[in-house]
């Protein structure tokens, strides 16, 4: 993944650490390691005020994630946290129905 995108953990810290408690939780150890290593690529455009969705890599052509995809649901105390795994990589965080998140920093891509 290109370096000019920003880190997760540098814009939404909360998030991240948030995150990685879950997915230890649940015994997901290798994805918990890799959000330290997110990117923020893109946030979901859909207008829905319950999402704050973020792609961590581009979606591959065709729109289908395939066959080494698997959804990731995971147990926050508020709203829906759901990924999108591909082969181990996490792909596209699903955040829904929670408060508005709080950025460190402001979001650009050069």
């Amino acid at each position: 993944m290109p370096a000019d995108y920003p880190l997760l953990r540098e814009v939404f810290p909360d998030l991240v650490t948030e995150l990685r408690d879950l997915l230890e939780l649940q015994e997901e150890t290798a994805l918990a390691s890799a959000t330290e290593d997110l990117r923020l690529v893109e946030r979901c455009t859909c207008k829905d005020r319950s999402c704050q969705s973020i792609r961590t890599v581009y979606r591959p052509e065709g729109g289908s994630y395939g066959p080494g995809h698997r959804n990731v649901v995971l147990r926050p105390a508020k709203g829906m946290l759901i990924l999108d795994v591909v082969d181990g990589q996490i792909m596209y965080v699903e955040i829904l129905d929670r408060p508005r998140m709080r950025r460190r920093r402001p979001w650009s891509r050069k």
